[in-house]
């Protein structure tokens, strides 16, 4: 790296950068910025060119980066994979959720390579109660059906009212399973974000599935 920056960029880079895109255009004044800015430009609405020019000396480095709130359909894997089974502990009617259910949550993942320091986030409906946590009304009992499998253990896990969360320390290629309990505590329709897999220091790393829609009566 030394190398490369003393033969291409040795000459101090000043003047004016100017961004267009689609009618938008931003100048960065790198007098006034001399280690380099962001800026923000909304998405075309049709197929359009991105220009760049400087003006000035130096080659400033230019970083893009396309950002789309795009919901996702189907399951994702970029180095973790994840399967995920719903399944009843108690439930009042069989064909369908009530208020009171209690809820089994099973995350089966598959990691492709060794990996430190990864997070599991699965989202759960406004208003239930992660079980197993010990206080209040919380029941042990419940809980005491979940299963662990693989040899990765969380170093913390977080049961909070809107994801479950397990944090992975050293987490080696290979399956490994987590379960956890709720209790579905408000009744309605909750359209849940997608479940999580990511490697904290390679966010390459990571998976996603899309959560159904649950319906829970009352």
């Amino acid at each position: 790296m030394e190398r490369f920056s003393q033969k291409f960029e040795t000459e101090p880079v000043t003047g004016t950068t100017r961004v267009e895109l689609a009618g938008q255009s931003r100048v960065f004044d790198w007098a006034a910025n001399p280690k380099g800015d962001a800026a923000l430009l909304a998405w075309p609405a049709a197929k359009a060119e991105l220009d760049a020019l400087h003006q000035g000396t130096g080659k400033p480095w230019l970083t893009i980066q396309s950002l789309a709130a795009i919901p996702l359909k189907e399951a994702f894997s970029s180095g973790y994979s994840i399967r995920k089974t719903v399944s009843a502990v108690d439930r009042k009617v069989p064909e369908r959720w009530s208020r009171g259910d209690i809820v089994r949550v099973r995350l089966e993942i598959e990691a492709q390579a060794d990996m430190t320091w990864v997070a599991v986030s699965d989202p759960v409906p406004a208003g239930a109660t992660i079980l197993g946590t010990g206080l209040g009304r919380d029941s042990r009992i419940l809980t005491q059906g979940e299963e662990r499998k693989g040899r990765v253990r969380p170093a913390y896990e977080e049961r909070s009212f809107a994801a479950f969360r397990a944090y992975y320390e050293i987490v080696p290629k290979g399956a490994w399973t987590v379960e956890y309990t709720l209790r579905l505590n408000q009744s309605g329709s909750f359209h849940l974000p997608p479940t999580r897999v990511e490697a904290l220091y390679a966010p390459e790393m990571m998976g996603e599935i899309p959560n159904k829609k649950i319906d829970v009566f009352p």
